[in-house]
Formats: structure tokens, C-alpha cells, sequence
């Protein structure tokens, strides 16, 4: 069912995902330990239903059928394990280790989405220390 989806409407699911992925784990800090899949779906499935414009372009009967379903849920998997894979660029490392050393803090991140979370972070802190 979702391969006979528009280009379009997959490439923003995937946006969507990702997106709401990455928001939900800066919520939660990017603790392992606080990270719960069925609060990540409820908070996907708030987003798209209230803010995505690719799911109302979804006909009815296609988000109502159970095979939709599975293949969206492989879908998330997919992009889950691609975000968690996509290591951090050399540039976002260079400027951590930098932030790091002049905060005296030592965050650790495994992938470019959590990086980019710690960069901010610090960059915040940096910025209050200014102050």
C-alpha cells in the first residue's frame, strides 16, 4: 500500500517522522532511558493528524486498511534506525569538542540528530555564561 503512495506524500512522511522523531527525543533530552515508543507514536500520530498536510491527502479507505498500517510501521522503523545510524559531520564534532572544553562539560552523542541536540545545548550555555 505505501509504494503506491506519490513520491511526494512518501518523501513527507519520512520528513514527518524524522521530524517528529528528533523533537521527541530533544523533549526527552535524548535519554535512553526515558524513551518510550508508544509515546513517540502518540506524539506522531498527533502531529500528522493535526498538523501534516500529506495526510489528509491520503484517501480514507487506504489509512483504513490494516496493511497501510503495517507498512507505515516498517516505514517508521526504517527511518528510526537511519537517524540513529547517520553519523555526526566532522564539523558539528569539531564545534562539541570546542563548546566542551571551554564549558567543562562532556556530552556524548552517536548520531548527527543527537549531536545537533548537544551543539544547541551548548551553544545555550555558552550563551547564558555570556551574560
Amino acid at each position: 500500500m505505501f509504494k503506491k503512495l506519490s513520491p511526494n506524500i512518501k518523501s513527507s512522511i519520512t520528513r514527518s517522522i524524522s521530524q517528529s522523531f528528533e523533537d521527541y527525543m530533544s523533549d526527552i533530552g535524548w535519554a535512553e532511558d526515558k524513551y518510550n515508543i508508544e509515546q513517540f507514536y502518540a506524539n506522531w500520530r498527533e502531529y500528522i493528524t493535526t498538523k501534516a498536510l500529506w495526510y489528509e491527502k491520503i484517501p480514507d479507505e487506504i489509512k483504513a486498511n490494516p496493511k497501510f498500517h503495517e507498512d507505515l510501521a516498517k516505514r517508521v522503523e526504517e527511518v528510526l534506525v537511519r537517524v540513529l545510524n547517520d553519523p555526526p559531520a566532522e564539523e558539528q564534532i569539531a564545534q562539541i569538542e570546542i563548546l566542551q572544553e571551554k564549558l567543562g562539560t562532556h556530552y556524548e552523542y552517536g548520531c548527527k540528530a543527537e549531536a545537533l541536540y548537544v551543539q544547541n545545548l551548548l551553544e545555550a550555555k555558552a550563551e547564558q555564561q555570556k551574560k
